[in-house]
This record gives structure tokens, C-alpha cells and sequence, in this order.
């Protein structure tokens, strides 16, 4: 049998896979011909080419891919006619295949509108790895980018335009509302006020007439008669079927587009098929990957003589727009007639969710995430599969927010957990229970998580479970250089007292490491000595922040943020703040954790800067470590007429014992001096609160996307057993949480939550209380500021040269050209 596949994009390569996965490589000789020059790349994180992956990340599979498996693969040669009676295609290069049957995989092209002008300079489509090219070309000249499109893919085309550091960027939408397709209009509007947070400027109900400009593009005029200024302009509106060559070839299409086909995926010639987004079923184009996935496994299927049929396809969808979570899924439209809604709001976190009930109150049918998406495959598996809801069907969006949500366990065996792939939970299980026992490897032998990836969480807990169901202990390890987990490892290095990651790795580890143990092994290290990060060889197995004592900001800038305990600060400081930002140039900021931010910085000027701040009392503030960032204080007794105790003074001593403290993941802290709760202390992961006899301590609190209570520790202590009680939690912590969880993510998989926790910390039920105070102890005498020691280190200070070979005094005859709009260095005036 010999198959021609027209087109080599994400379908197309998909069939090429499943065909040889069921034949072998033997049965069936394989053509391919592809109208790019490169093999088929990864189209759902292509604007993930600005933010620094490569065309080659993004390849699906290599040339050698394709020639091992004997398929004949011709790039940059589009098929350029059918002829169906003798069952042959012509390419534009001259090449000439007969067929036995013929797979049309020709995707879609970008929606153009008929706009006046589109034709002129600076005008972009965006739809392939070319289009990004040309744009990341042009968009240096550009101050002010637009996109005409407020759906997905103008969204997607967005996120690329401040990837390309364009200064402003503007989003027209013609309907009311953005993402109309797939989100109501409180949705929208939630969705709307956290993009225009993040910088974008949006236009809805905006019909664009012509495009300014004599032979390049200066702005946009509307239909009702208003005009944008815009120096750069990407199209991304929506696609149309390519449905060209079918048309040409005599195939039936679609009165407005699209090539028709039946359950089989079978056009009109019953030895041609036609799959992905060039595909008409039932009336509808499918836009989506997965759908594009389960065509050609049913056309693979159907061609090898087994019975498989595309009967449609479920589009629900989670995406990160922009940082932002956005998904539906099932119905997210229902009417009054259908059914009945919940709908959570919180327009100050931007978080919209909405669940859509039947009627009878027992099933799922569909919703809408916005802003918080983490509940998305939990709730799109109860609707898929029929799951009877609980008694107060509202449970299932709070039990997610609060860390309690069902993992998946309890579905069907049946359930689709991978949509993309079409992966079972049952071959999920089967998968673990043949011995693929790791992520990584059921994701080879499942591909379950290879895409999107948006389901992973739910396939590491139905790995979980089902070896629990086995019998098997669980090791959480660290990743495939450490076969431990982190407390054990923890453990290991304390009883060796290893000093360096590269002692670590030779005592305990296997090969050179990765991006996932260095860090845990450098926190591990820092959590024991509180020596200084950067030396004895670990500055390279930091986390890119850590490695540079400071968090790189968008543009490649550095933010520094000095210490400022309590919150307290003498006006002094405060013009010594004021005098190095103007000197730098940097943008400052009050955070939200009562310090001030100043961005901007370049990487050679940071330990000048550090060395004015030093001089003026400051230290390192440790935003950019997995560490102890602020302890927030309200005014307290000093001058409250409500407040009980001096909350300000109880800050400093706090912040000032923990600063530096390194721990699986970033803590914060509060004093707030009254139960008024100015400093909301029980949003923290400790947070104390003044009460008239003494003080109350909270533990594993947590602000953020998913803002969870601190619950009561101990209550009526005085200052030493407070801190007393902060050091056992703290180190308790330290020593038994997972790399990168919060306290409270630590809390809720604790065994006996907060009932264990206090007989740990209050009762020593482990008799273990004293080691860990001595520890804290340790580390609190061991502190040194780490922004000090680079000043003083000349070794350590020449790590922040902007070359290694750059001399340390500035050279007049080096300087920095503006690229993507960041302005020049301004040392090298």
C-alpha cells in the first residue's frame, strides 16, 4: 500500500506516526510532502519562539526521524494539483507520486480581512515560524505594535509582540467581547481587566476600514471613523480551511470552506481522506490540535481495516494567555432552560469561574475559568464522564481552591485523561502496571501529557495511585540524577556535611545534573549552612535569579529590592533610595510587602548599587530566593489607638532573625497588632497577631491565585516562645516539604494537617523540638548578607561584568545598541 500525505504540520506528522506505530515500518511506503521548508514544528507553543525556544525546540521530529521509518519526506515542495482518476499528485518541483490512497492534511490559512491596505510594510501575519521571523526583523523599528484579533490566536499574537519587547501594544476585536467563542461576558470582563493590568490596551466592537500609510504602515482607520496610530500591524483573526486543491480536484467542500468528509474521514473520493483543520465533519471545522490528533488516528485506522469513527469532538480548551489561565469546556452557554450556574467572582485577584448544572442538579455540563484554571481537568473529566455531583455541587470549585480537589482516582476507567492523545485512564494504569513507574516514562509509552501538557497533574496522581493500589511505597525523588527525595537527600547531606553541589552529585547522584535537582540541592545546601550561595562552585546550580542575587525583569534588566524590616524605614534611607534610582536610572515601586522595588538595573551597575545601599545601612532583601521575603507590620500600640502591642518592633525582630533563610519555597510573614488584621497577617505562611494576652501564631497561610486561611498554631504566647514555636515550624518545614510548596500546599498533604503539626511543634510529640531549634540557631548565626559579600569578594564581583573579558573599569569604546526598543545602558553614554 502506498500513502501520500499532503501536508507536514502537526496532523500530518501525527498520521505519519500512528500509521508506522500500527504497521511497523514495513507495510506501507510513506510520502510526504510539506510547503515549509522545516519538518513538522509544535503550532500550540509557537509564541514560545520569542521567549527563547529555537525552530529546532519546537520540531516534533527530526529528518532522521522520517528516514529511519523509510518515509519519504519532500520540504518546501507543495503538491500543486490532484488528479484523482489515475491517483497522482504533482508537486511545484516537478516530483510526480502515484497513490494508493491519498491523506489531505492541508491544514488552514490565516483569516485576512478585506481591509484596504494590508499589502504595505510592517503588516504581519501570524501563522509559521517564517511569520515570526519577519516580525522579530521589523519589530525593532516599532514603538507601538496592534493585533486584529481578541481571540486565541490574537491573543497568542499579543503575547508575541511584548515577547519582541514592542513598548505598546494594542488589541482589536470586532465582536463586543474578547475570546466571544469561548467565554461569557463577565468572564470577558475579568479577563479584559487583567490583560489592561499587564499593559495591553484593547478595543472591542472595532471594525478596522483601511490601513494607513504610503508604502509602510502608520495606523489603523475604523469604521466609525477613529484612528490608531501603530507602527507595526499583526493579523490574526481566525483561519480558513485550505481547500484548495480539493476544489480543483473535483472534491465536495463546504459552502464556506472546508473539505466534506464522513465518519471515516473520507472525502467525496472514497480513496482520499482528509484530516485536521482542512476538514469539514457535520458542518464544523475544528480549530484545535486534538481534534486533529483523533482524525488521524481514525483515518490510520480505517485505512488498516479496523473499525474506528470521528464522530465529532469535544473543544473544550485550557490555555495560558499571557500569564493568564483562561479555559472552558463542555457547554459554557448553557440557557435557564438547560440548567442552572454558579459563579464565583473575585474581581480584586482577577478570578472568574463559572459551572453550569443540570437542571436536576446531579451532572456537570459545562464552564467557564478565568484567572484560575488549576480545577480545569477535574471538571472537564466529571462532565465528560457523567459524574454525579455532590449535594452542594459549589464544593467542587472551592474544594479546588483550598487543595482539596479530587484527583481523578475515582473516574471510570474509560475517562479520557489525555484529550490531545486520546489516552484512557485505564491505559494510564495499565502503562504503571507493566513497570512505567515515572512520568517520564508513561509518557513515552502512553504519550498521555506530550502536548498541551494539561493534564500531567492528573496523570502523576493516577501513577500514584496505582502503584499505591499495588502495594508499592512511593518515592517522591528528586529527578532521575538523584534516586531521593528531597528530605532524604536532605538527610544524606547533613550526616556527610557536603558543602557543594558537585560533592552532592558524587556521593549521591548520577550524570551531570539538570535544571530540576541543582536548585533543589542548592536550597538543600543553603537550608544547612547558610553559607554564601555563590560559592565553593554552586553559583551555577542556582536558579537564574539566585545566580545574579537579584530577579531578571522583562528586557533583560535586573530589579533590586534592599531590605526594609517591618516596613520601618528613616527618611534618611528613603533619600538615599531616592538619590541611587535617579543616579541608575531605575523605576521604583512600593511592593506589597511595605519595601520599595527599583527596576531597571543593568547587571554590571548591581554591585555599585548594592555598595551605596550597603554604605547606607541597607542588605539584601532576598526577592529573588526561595527564601524569606517580608514580615509586613502595621503601626501597632506605637501609634494605633486600637493596637495591643508594639506590632513593629515584633516585625523587625522577626525579619531580622529569618532574613536569608532558605527554604523549599519563598516564605512571607505579618505582625499585625490588634485583631483589626492591617498587616493580614493570616494570609502568610506565619503571621502573628496581638491578642491582650500575649500573641497568636498562624501557620500556612497563602495570599495569591489561590489565597488560603492560616489556622491557629498556639494563641496567649509571649515573645521567646513565639519565636521558639517559629523556629520548630520553620525548620520542620525546611526539612520535610517537597521542592518548590508553599506551607500551605505542605499543610494540606500533611498527615493529620494541623492537629499533627501542632503535636510536633507544641507537644515535641517527635522529640525532636531541640535539634531543630538548634539548627534554626545555626543558620541565624551563620547569616551574612550576600550583596556585602559580592562588594567585598573581587572574585564574586567580577561575575556581574557584562563579558567575561570586559575590563573592570568602564571602556568609553565599548557600547550597548538599542535592540527591541530597550534603551541603551546608561553607563556607556
Amino acid at each position: 500500500m502506498k500513502v501520500v500525505v499532503i501536508g507536514n504540520g502537526m496532523v500530518g506528522y501525527k498520521f505519519c506516526e500512528k500509521i508506522v506505530e500500527k504497521t511497523g515500518d514495513t507495510h506501507i511506503e510513506l510520502v510526504v510532502f510539506g510547503e515549509e521548508p522545516r519538518p513538522a514544528y509544535d503550532r500550540v507553543h509557537l509564541s514560545e519562539f520569542f521567549a527563547g525556544r529555537s525552530a529546532d525546540d519546537l520540531t516534533m521530529a527530526s529528518l532522521e526521524w522520517y528516514t529511519s521509518r523509510n518515509i519519504t519526506l519532500h520540504l518546501g515542495d507543495p503538491v500543486k494539483a490532484i488528479d484523482p482518476v489515475s491517483k497522482t499528485v504533482h508537486s511545484h518541483q516537478g516530483i510526480t507520486e502515484t497513490y494508493d490512497f491519498l491523506i489531505m492534511a492541508t491544514g488552514s490559512a490565516a483569516f485576512v480581512p478585506a481591509i484596504q491596505g494590508v499589502d504595505k510594510k510592517g503588516v504581519f501575519i501570524y501563522r509559521t515560524i517564517e511569520d515570526l521571523e519577519l516580525m522579530q526583523a521589523f519589530a525593532p523599528k516599532a514603538r507601538k505594535g496592534t493585533v486584529i484579533g481578541g481571540g486565541l490566536l490574537g491573543l497568542e499574537a499579543a503575547k508575541a509582540l511584548i515577547d519582541l519587547g514592542v513598548a505598546e501594544t494594542h488589541i482589536i476585536e470586532f465582536a463586543p467581547r474578547l475570546m466571544p467563542r469561548q467565554v461569557d461576558d463577565k468572564g470577558s470582563f475579568i479577563l479584559q481587566s487583567k490583560l489592561e493590568k499587564l499593559g495591553l490596551r484593547i478595543h472591542t466592537s472595532k471594525n478596522t476600514r483601511e490601513i494607513l500609510g504610503t508604502d509602510t504602515i502608520t495606523g489603523l482607520q475604523f469604521t466609525d471613523d477613529s484612528i490608531l496610530d501603530t507602527d507595526m500591524l499583526v493579523i490574526s483573526a481566525g483561519i480558513q480551511p485550505r481547500d484548495e486543491l480539493a476544489k480543483t480536484a473535483g472534491l465536495t467542500t463546504g459552502p464556506r470552506g472546508g473539505i466534506v468528509v464522513n465518519e471515516q474521514l473520507q472525502t467525496s473520493d472514497p480513496s482520499i481522506y482528509a484530516i485536521g483543520e482542512c476538514a469539514l465533519y457535520n458542518g464544523m471545522i475544528y480549530g484545535l490540535v486534538a481534534p486533529g490528533y483523533e482524525m488521524a488516528e481514525v483515518a490510520a485506522s480505517h485505512l488498516l481495516g479496523q473499525l474506528k469513527a470521528f464522530t465529532g469532538f469535544d473543544m473544550s480548551t485550557k490555555l495560558k494567555l499571557i500569564g493568564v489561565d483562561v479555559a472552558s469546556f463542555g457547554n459554557p452557554f448553557i440557557t435557564p432552560e438547560q440548567g442552572n450556574s454558579i459563579v464565583l467572582e473575585d474581581s480584586m485577584k482577577g478570578v472568574y469561574q463559572r459551572i453550569n448544572i443540570s437542571t436536576c442538579g446531579q451532572y456537570l455540563l459545562g464552564g467557564i475559568l478565568i484567572g484560575d484554571a488549576d480545577a480545569y481537568n477535574m471538571l472537564l473529566q466529571t462532565s465528560k464522564n457523567k459524574v454525579i455531583l455532590p449535594p452542594n455541587p459549589i464544593d467542587i470549585l472551592l474544594g479546588a481552591r483550598n487543595g482539596t480537589a479530587s484527583t481523578g482516582i475515582n473516574l471510570p476507567d474509560e475517562a479520557i485523561i489525555c484529550s490531545c492523545e486520546s489516552i484512557s485512564k485505564a491505559a494510564i494504569a495499565q502503562a504503571v502496571e507493566a513497570g512505567h513507574e515515572t512520568l517520564d516514562t508513561v509518557k513515552k509509552c502512553t504519550k498521555a501529557g506530550t502536548c498541551c501538557g494539561g493534564c500531567v497533574p492528573m496523570v502523576k496522581d493516577i501513577i500514584t495511585a496505582t502503584m499505591k493500589a499495588q502495594g508499592k511505597y512511593i518515592r517522591n525523588v528528586v529527578c532521575e540524577h538523584f534516586s531521593y527525595s528531597r528530605q532524604e537527600l536532605l538527610d544524606l547531606v547533613k550526616v556527610k556535611a557536603l558543602k557543594s553541589f558537585d560533592e552532592v552529585l558524587d556521593h549521591y547522584g548520577d550524570g551531570e545534573g539538570c535544571e530540576t535537582c541543582k536548585p533543589v540541592v542548592s536550597s538543600i545546601l543553603a537550608s544547612l549552612w547558610n553559607e554564601m550561595i555563590l560559592g565553593k562552585g554552586n553559583d551555577t546550580a542556582q536558579d537564574s535569579n539566585d545566580r545574579y542575587l537579584a530577579n531578571i525583569q522583562k528586557g533583560g534588566t535586573y530589579s533590586v529590592v534592599p531590605r526594609i524590616p517591618g516596613g520601618e524605614i528613616t527618611p534618611e534611607k528613603l533619600i538615599v533610595i531616592g538619590q541611587i534610582a535617579s543616579k541608575y536610572h531605575l523605576y521604583t515601586k512600593i511592593t506589597g510587602g511595605q519595601r520599595i522595588d527599583m527596576f531597571g538595573a543593568h547587571l554590571s551597575d548591581l554591585p555599585a548599587i548594592w555598595e551605596e545601599l550597603i554604605l547606607a545601612g541597607f542588605e539584601s532583601g532576598h526577592a529573588y530566593g526561595k527564601a524569606l521575603r517580608t514580615v509586613k507590620s502595621c503601626v501597632g500600640s506605637t501609634w494605633c489607638r486600637f493596637g495591643l502591642h508594639d506590632s513593629v518592633s515584633f516585625a523587625i525582630r522577626i525579619e531580622e532573625r529569618y532574613r536569608g533563610l532558605r527554604a523549599p519555597h519563598k516564605i512571607k510573614s505579618a505582625v499585625s497588632g490588634c485583631i483589626r488584621e492591617c498587616a493580614e497577617a493570616q494570609s502568610k505562611d506565619f503571621g502573628i497577631i496581638a491578642t491582650e494576652r500575649g500573641w497568636n501564631l498562624y501557620v500556612c497561610g497563602n495570599g495569591g491565585s489561590k489565597p488560603q486561611h492560616a489556622l491557629l498554631l498556639a494563641s496567649d504566647l509571649d515573645d521567646e516562645t513565639c519565636i521558639r514555636y517559629i523556629d520548630r515550624f520553620l525548620m520542620f518545614y525546611i526539612k520535610t516539604a517537597d521542592p518548590l510548596t508553599r506551607t500551605a500546599t505542605w499543610l494540606n498533604k500533611l498527615d493529620g494537617g494541623i492537629d499533627y503539626l501542632r503535636n510536633v511543634v507544641l507537644q515535641d510529640s517527635l522529640g525532636i523540638a531541640e535539634s531543630l531549634e538548634a539548627e534554626m540557631q545555626l543558620l541565624v548565626d551563620n547569616y551574612k548578607c550576600e550583596w556585602k559579600e559580592v562588594v567585598e569578594n573581587p572574585a564574586l564581583r567580577k561575575r556581574f561584568n557584562h563579558f567575561v573579558n570586559a575590563p573592570e573599569e568602564k571602556d568609553p569604546t565599548v557600547k550597548f545598541e538599542t535592540m527591541r526598543n530597550q534603551k541603551k545602558a546608561a553607563e556607556w553614554k
